[in-house]
């Protein structure tokens, strides 16, 4: 694994999330992986998310988004 610095944009995120990092949405009662992070706005609500997590459940599936204060480690639980 490469060490490279973190973009500017995502500094104030905790240090474990990343992409590819096993998270756990408390919402849905799930883990998952992150696939990215990035700034998203929802086309159907205009609602804008600042780093957005795009999770996806290991193994493969429907991926959906969180925003990051929602993402817990996944070993938390």
């Amino acid at each position: 694994m490469i060490d490279a610095p973190r973009p500017a944009s995502h500094q104030a995120l905790p240090a474990w999330l990343f992409e590819g990092a096993r998270v756990y949405d408390p919402g849905r009662d799930r883990e998952a992986v992150v696939q990215a992070i990035a700034d998203f706005e929802d086309p159907a609500t205009r609602r804008f998310i600042k780093n957005a997590v795009f999770l996806r459940p290991e193994g493969g599936g429907r991926e959906w988004i969180v925003a990051p204060e929602v993402a817990r480690p996944a070993e938390e639980r």
